[in-house]
C-alpha cells in the first residue's frame, strides 16, 4: 500500500477509535457537531460557600479540590459519587497576593525536586479519583521549566491530564504537555472572583456559552469560597442560555488537546 494511502487509513484508524471512546452516547453526529463547554469549579476541600449545592445539584460541572484541607479526601469522593469529575486544584506559589490564600503544602520554588514529587504524590493520594490536575495561584511556579517538569512528570505517572488555569500568560504548561505527549486544556476565561456579584458571573456564563458556540468548545473557570453561591446561582440560570444555544457542558476531559490533535502527520511519523 503506498504511504500515503496508509497514513489515510491510520488517521481514519485513529479517529474513529477517538470517537468511540469519547463518552457512553453513541449517537456520533449528534456529539460531534454540538458546541461544548466546561466549567471548572476551584477550592473545593474546605468549607468554602456554594460547596454543597454544587454537589447536590445538576450542574455538570467539573470539581477541583485543593489537597490537604479538612475536608478534600470527602469531597472528593462524595464529588465522585455523584457522577462529577473531580481534579487536583495544586497549590503553587505565586509571584504575588496573599499568602493565606495558598493552602497548606504548597509547591514553592525553594523546594528540593524530591520535595516537589513528594508534596504532589501526597496531593494525588489525598484527592481521589482525580482525574486531572491543575493550578492554584502558581504564577511564579508555573514559567519555571524544571519545576513544572517535575510536577508534570509525577501527574503523567498517574495518567493525570493538565489544565493550565492560566494564571500567568508565560506558563510553560503547553509547551512542556506537548513536549511529553500529555493531555492537556487551557483556560479561555474566568467566570468569577472575589468582587463579582451575581450578574457578573452570569454574564461571564454568557460569554462561556457563545465562546463555545463560536470556536466549538470552551472553558471556563468559577470558584467556591467568597462568592460560591452567587457563581453557583448565576450557572444555575445561565443553563437555560447554554441549551437554547446548543453548547453542552461537559466534565473538561472531553476538551483536552493532544499532540495528534496539533500535528497528525509528525505524530505520525515519530511512531515509525
Amino acid at each position: 500500500m503506498p504511504m500515503f494511502a496508509l497514513r489515510v487509513t491510520f488517521l481514519f484508524f485513529v479517529s474513529s477509535l477517538i470517537v468511540i471512546s469519547s463518552g457512553h452516547n453513541l449517537n456520533v453526529s449528534a456529539a460531534s457537531t454540538e458546541a461544548k463547554a466546561a466549567i471548572i469549579i476551584d477550592d473545593f476541600g474546605g468549607i468554602g460557600k456554594g460547596s454543597n449545592e454544587f454537589l447536590t445539584h445538576n450542574i455538570p460541572v467539573t470539581v477541583a479540590v485543593m489537597p490537604f484541607l479538612e475536608n478534600s479526601r470527602l469531597v472528593a469522593e462524595k464529588a465522585h459519587e455523584a457522577g462529577f469529575e473531580v481534579m487536583i486544584h495544586m497549590p503553587m506559589e505565586p509571584k504575588q497576593g496573599k499568602k493565606s490564600w495558598l493552602g497548606p503544602n504548597p509547591i514553592l520554588d525553594s523546594l528540593t525536586d524530591e520535595e516537589i514529587r513528594s508534596r504532589v504524590r501526597e496531593a494525588i493520594d489525598d484527592v481521589p479519583y482525580a482525574s486531572g490536575i491543575n493550578q492554584h495561584m502558581g504564577s511564579k511556579i508555573v514559567e519555571n521549566e524544571q519545576i513544572m517538569t517535575i510536577i508534570l512528570e509525577v501527574a503523567k505517572e498517574h495518567n493525570l491530564y493538565v489544565i493550565d488555569s492560566g494564571t500567568n500568560p508565560n506558563s510553560c504548561i503547553p509547551k512542556l504537555c506537548e513536549q511529553t505527549n500529555m493531555l492537556y486544556g487551557e483556560r479561555d476565561l474566568f467566570l468569577d472572583n472575589t468582587q463579582s456579584s451575581r450578574h457578573h458571573t452570569y454574564k461571564m456564563a454568557i460569554k462561556l456559552a457563545e465562546l463555545a458556540e463560536q470556536n466549538g468548545q470552551a472553558i471556563g473557570i468559577g470558584h467556591v469560597g467568597i462568592k460560591g453561591l452567587d457563581t453557583f446561582h448565576a450557572l444555575q440560570e445561565a443553563k437555560s442560555y447554554f441549551a437554547e444555544k446548543n453548547v453542552d457542558i461537559v466534565p473538561v476531559s472531553h476538551l483536552l488537546k493532544s499532540p495528534i490533535d496539533k500535528d497528525p502527520w509528525h505524530f505520525w511519523e515519530e511512531g515509525l
